[in-house]
């Protein structure tokens, strides 16, 4: 991967000749730093006033995508005219759209059910987050004991395996977490494709997407970006094997990034 800024005066140069800029970008680990409690990731204030300034460019149209629930980025960001993606995609709300992914609806029951076992199966391990985002679960292990981390693992799969055998539930990884999500064929980069295709604004040609994430969870978003000739953008310090294209850094050198991009005249 190259650094993005190494090569900035050519990624400046595809995005002033866009007609249309699809921004997208994850929350946690992307705008925001890792924190110890997902309730502690605050959106720093100069991140959410370049933003508030380029939701405004209109040729240009900003999206998060995150693995938060729909109605957590919503009040975490508090930005009008902007695509909220929660639960990967699965529940999204944004300029003339609205959508649920139905099959996941049909398994929120389920999900109760399997929050409220996990809870106590969990509970003698002193550290452990289980969180209830509506369409999928969420099991923070960041402050468990390293040596009690395999036990964490065990107890889920003793929960969610008899419904993850009926093919009703699967699960995933990230980092220092694993969620329960429905067994549907959906994921950051089905979602991307969505808003590829309902922000085309009846153009011949798709917007040029440019997607910034760090986790597992964003290469499915990566590799529909590349296929559509956009910027992947990796996020973090860690030299890992990834399908973006780019990388920067950190949420600071993210942050960099937007205030690049209000410089570009063509996104005004």
């Amino acid at each position: 991967m190259d650094h993005l800024f190494a090569v900035w005066p050519d990624v400046a140069r595809r995005l002033r000749s866009a007609e249309h800029v699809l921004l997208l970008s994850d929350y946690d680990g992307t705008l925001t730093p890792i924190v110890e409690r997902p309730e502690l990731a605050e959106l720093p204030p100069q991140t959410r006033e370049v933003l508030e300034r380029l939701v405004r460019r209109h040729n240009l149209t900003v999206g998060i995508i995150s693995g938060r629930a729909l109605s957590d980025l919503k009040a975490r960001l508090g930005l009008e005219g902007i695509v909220y993606a929660g639960n990967h995609g699965l529940e999204m709300e944004g300029p003339g759209l609205w959508f649920v992914n139905p099959l996941a609806e049909e398994i929120r029951p389920l999900l109760r059910l399997l929050h409220l076992a996990l809870l106590q199966a969990l509970s003698a391990l002193r550290g452990v987050l289980v969180e209830d985002k509506g369409l999928t679960l969420s099991v923070h292990y960041r402050q468990v004991d390293s040596g009690r981390v395999a036990e964490v693992k065990s107890a889920l799969e003793s929960v969610v395996s008899p419904s993850r055998a009926g093919d009703r539930v699967r699960v995933t990884s990230g980092k220092k977490v694993y969620e329960v999500r429905p067994a549907v064929d959906w994921d950051k980069g089905k979602a991307i494709e969505l808003l590829l295709e309902k922000y085309s604004g009846g153009r011949l040609t798709r917007p040029l997407p440019l997607y910034l994430g760090d986790d597992l969870t964003d290469e499915d978003g990566f590799r529909v970006v590349n296929r559509h000739d956009g910027i992947s953008v990796f996020v973090g310090e860690e030299e890992i094997a990834s399908a973006a294209r780019y990388c920067l850094r950190s949420p600071q050198e993210v942050h960099e990034l937007l205030g690049l991009l209000l410089e570009l005249k063509k996104v005004e």
